[in-house]
Formats: C-alpha cells, sequence, structure tokens
C-alpha cells in the first residue's frame, strides 16, 4: 500500500514536473517571437551606455512580456480546442499523454494570472519609469526614478480601489456585497478584471465589424486586381505624361520666383504620388494572369465567405439564447478535457472554429488602427517610440484577453471558458449577451454593405470611364498642386 502512495506521489510530482517544462517552453518560444517582433518597430537608438538607455531597456523586456501573454491569450483557446479533439481521437496513444486537462486548465490559469500582472503592474510600472525623472531635490538616478514610480503606482492603485468600491457600492447595495467590498484578494482584482474584460469585449466589438470591412481594402492592395474593361497602356501612358510635366517644372523652378520654397517641395511630393501610381500600375500589367484572375477572387471569395459564416453563427447563436438558456457562456471548472466533443461536426467543425478565432483577431486588430481614436498608436518600422509601444502592448492585450470571451458569448464554439475567464459578472446577465450578439451581427453586416456598395460603385465608375470626367472638371490653379488631365499647369 505504501508502494501504491509512493507511486502516485512520483506520478504527480513527474506530472507537474513536465507541465512547468511544458509551460516555459510555450513561453519562451512566444517571447522570442515578440521580443524580434517589437525590435523590428521600435525606433533605433545610440549604444551609450546611460541612465536612459537602461529605463529604455526594461521597459522592452516589459513589453516583451506582455504581448508574449498576449499572444498566449490569443492561442489559448483554440489550442484547447484542438487539444480535446487530438485526446477524443487518439485516446489510449502514449505519446500525447501529457496533454491532458490538468495541462490545459494551469495554462488558462497562467494566462489570466499574468494578464493581470501585466494590465494592472507591469505596464503601469514601464510607462512611469519611462517618464520619470526622479524627485525634486533628490540625486538623480536610477533609484530616484524607481522610487517616483512606486509612489505614482501607489496612488494609482488607491485611485483604482476606491473608483471600484464606490462603482461596486452603488450597483450592489446588499449586505452580502458590503461585506465583500473589504475583501482584495477575492472581490477586488475578479471584479476588476471583469469590468476590463468588459471594456475588451466592448473594444473588440467596435472594432472587428471595422476590421472585417478593411480587411477587403488591404488585401485589394496587397493583390492584384483583375484588370476589367480598363486599357493599362493608356493610362501607363498619362502617367509618364503627367511625369515629365511634373518634372520640368521642378526643374524649372529654381529660376521662377512663385515656385520657390514650399511650392517646390509640393512639387516633389506630387512627383513621388505619380510615380508610386506609375509603380502600381506596371505592377499590374506584369501580373501573370492566374494571379490577376484567379487568386484575387479567390481570396476575395474566402474572406467573404469567413464573415459570412461568422455572421451566420452569431444569428444561430442569437436564437439558441431565445429558445435554450444553456446556450449562455458559462465557466467549468472540471478537468473533462477530452471526454466528449463540443463540435456536432467533430473535428472539421474545430477546424473551422480555429480558423474564425484568428481570422476575428486580425480584423479587431486592423480594425483597432484603422479608428481615427487610435491611428496615433500605429506602430512603424524602426519609428516607434517606446510610449507608442507601451500603449500598442495595452491595446493587444486587452483585446486578446476578451478573444476567448468574445469567441464564446458569440457561439463561434461551445467550448466552456476556463479559469478566471469563466468567472465574470456579465457573463451571466442574459440582455447583455443578446444585445452583444445582437449589435455584432448588424454592425458587421452594415459595414459590409457599405464597403461593397462603395467598391462597386467605384469600379462601375472605373470601367465607364466616369472618374476621368470628374478628374477633367476639376482642374486647380498651381496654389492647389493639381494638375489637369493632360498633365500641365492651368493659367488662369
Amino acid at each position: 500500500m505504501e508502494a501504491d502512495d509512493v507511486t502516485i506521489r512520483e506520478q504527480n510530482f513527474h506530472s507537474q514536473v513536465r507541465e512547468y517544462i511544458i509551460c516555459f517552453l510555450l513561453f519562451a518560444v512566444l517571447y522570442i517571437v515578440s521580443y524580434f517582433i517589437i525590435t523590428r518597430y521600435k525606433r533605433k537608438t545610440d549604444d551609450q551606455e546611460d541612465e536612459d538607455a537602461v529605463v529604455n531597456r526594461i521597459s522592452l523586456y516589459l513589453c516583451t512580456f506582455t504581448l508574449a501573454v498576449s499572444g498566449g491569450a490569443v492561442f489559448l483557446l483554440p489550442f484547447s480546442i484542438i487539444s480535446s479533439e487530438i485526446l477524443l481521437s487518439f485516446p489510449k496513444n502514449y505519446y500525447i499523454q501529457w496533454l491532458n486537462g490538468s495541462l490545459i486548465h494551469g495554462l488558462w490559469n497562467l494566462v489570466s494570472l499574468f494578464s493581470n500582472l501585466c494590465l494592472f503592474v507591469l505596464m503601469p510600472f514601464a510607462y512611469f519609469f519611462l517618464e520619470s525623472e526622479g524627485f525634486a531635490g533628490s540625486k538623480k538616478g536610477i533609484k530616484a526614478r524607481v522610487l517616483e514610480t512606486f509612489v505614482m503606482l501607489f496612488l494609482l492603485a488607491l485611485l483604482i480601489l476606491g473608483i471600484v468600491w464606490v462603482a461596486s457600492a452603488l450597483i450592489d447595495n446588499d449586505a452580502a456585497s458590503m461585506e465583500s467590498l473589504y475583501d482584495l484578494w477575492e472581490f477586488y482584482l475578479p471584479y476588476l478584471y471583469s469590468c476590463i474584460s468588459l471594456m475588451g469585449g466592448l473594444l473588440l466589438l467596435m472594432c472587428t465589424p471595422v476590421g472585417l470591412s478593411r480587411m477587403f481594402t488591404v488585401m485589394g492592395q496587397l493583390l492584384v486586381k483583375p484588370t476589367i474593361l480598363e486599357d493599362l497602356d493608356e493610362q501607363i501612358y498619362c502617367i509618364h505624361l503627367q511625369e515629365e510635366a511634373l518634372q520640368r517644372r521642378l526643374n524649372g523652378s529654381s529660376t521662377c520666383t512663385y515656385a520657390r520654397g514650399g511650392f517646390a517641395h509640393q512639387l516633389s511630393k506630387e512627383l513621388d504620388t505619380i510615380r508610386n501610381v506609375r509603380n502600381k500600375l506596371e505592377r499590374r500589367k506584369r501580373a501573370s494572369g492566374w494571379e490577376k484572375n484567379l487568386l484575387y477572387p479567390m481570396v476575395m471569395l474566402i474572406l467573404l465567405a469567413g464573415t459570412t459564416i461568422s455572421v451566420l453563427l452569431v444569428a444561430l447563436n442569437i436564437l439558441y439564447l431565445l429558445v435554450d438558456e444553456t446556450a449562455m457562456p458559462k465557466g467549468s471548472t472540471e478537468h473533462g478535457i477530452g471526454s466528449m466533443s463540443l463540435s456536432p461536426f467533430g473535428v472539421a467543425q474545430a477546424v473551422l472554429e480555429i480558423i474564425l478565432m484568428f481570422y476575428l483577431m486580425a480584423s479587431s486588430v486592423l480594425g483597432f488602427y484603422s479608428l481615427r481614436l487610435f491611428e496615433g498608436l500605429t506602430p512603424r518600422k524602426d519609428d516607434t517610440t517606446m510610449t507608442t509601444i507601451i500603449g500598442c502592448c495595452v491595446s493587444i492585450l486587452v483585446l486578446s484577453s476578451a478573444l476567448p470571451v468574445m469567441s464564446r458569448t458569440l457561439g463561434i464554439t461551445r467550448f466552456d471558458l476556463l479559469g478566471d475567464f469563466g468567472r465574470f459578472n456579465w457573463l451571466g446577465n442574459f440582455y447583455i449577451v443578446v444585445s452583444y450578439n445582437l449589435l455584432f451581427a448588424v454592425v458587421t453586416t452594415l459595414c459590409l454593405v457599405r464597403k461593397f456598395t462603395s467598391a462597386v460603385r467605384e469600379e462601375l465608375l472605373k470601367a465607364l470611364g466616369l472618374d476621368k470626367l470628374q478628374l477633367s472638371n476639376s482642374p486647380t490653379d498651381p496654389e492647389s498642386g493639381k494638375l489637369s488631365a493632360n498633365g500641365h499647369q492651368k493659367t488662369l
């Protein structure tokens, strides 16, 4: 009997060690990828080892950690779904016994813990540490900046806890809620993270429909469109004429008094714009037939199919919510991963759900940077400040942490939320969940209809040549910097 107990303890010990090693390896891969991504966009500085360089390096490591946690949150639900299907398909396979419910639950708990740590501690610390200079009258250095950062974090924590305390006291004023107001670990942090998750869900609701419609524009810019009722040779010839006319005006600007100063700079900008247009037209002309007539329509059809399937799944989920209360998103504390399939069509549906999740995440990030409110956070290669990188990491962390909750709330998957992700208070509110689904379906449909109607109208104008007529009827004088249809300056 004692030998059996020792064997069980050894098995548990080896299982725990194996889980720690797997979690460490997965996080190490995400950290390395995140580091290369951030260093690609971070503004290059000199290699001088001074105080600011040390502060920037520490902030860089914290941002890398946060971005790695965001990647873990994105892969969390897809990894759990595919693991469950693998365990169902190969229940007795010796080589996949490490893929068990304990590992999956441990990953969910770690992602939830690190998300709270990054959102409430590491990212505020990185920002305040980057902006700190030390208190007035104190000796300058790293210690003074660290002291000022901790003081700012303490004041921020008091402010946030006070806001949460007042908000919770106003919403729930019964005796049990009043007693829980003094419980920091069991009440404050879960309630605060629940509010953050709701904000992340609303941000996803705002960004994802915009990103879904914007995705067609981005892919249209990356791929070569089919040539329908267009004469590329004529367009390239006209562009060449405009380029030559601008080049002559730019060469003669040094001898003309009216063209000096800012007007010469404006001419160079117009010349660069026309050269970009010429390069795009020449690329369209050089493109092969399969690239123009096969690849572009296939990609557009795939994007349209993905968006349509997402909207249909949300519509079906609304019907399920109205007729069956078990369709409400809920958390699970059981370790029964792989005991039963949550996808009626098995592995094929699981793969489709995973593809839709990644598609929605990519669309939400694209829509986030397409909104005017967040355009200033758009990263630029080798020219992004650390303050902007911190803002980007926080935004992506909020979006990625809300992705599993949004996928379950919209009915993209039936996989129950694990760990603290299933303990959010607003998930049990029927009206919030139904309203969320309705808003997503309606806003996404409106964005797509507006996108396609405007795209069809533009293509019809190009095919009929009315876009050239509109440009030729609106030439302006040299002060506006625009050209007439023949590429010459119009004189008054």
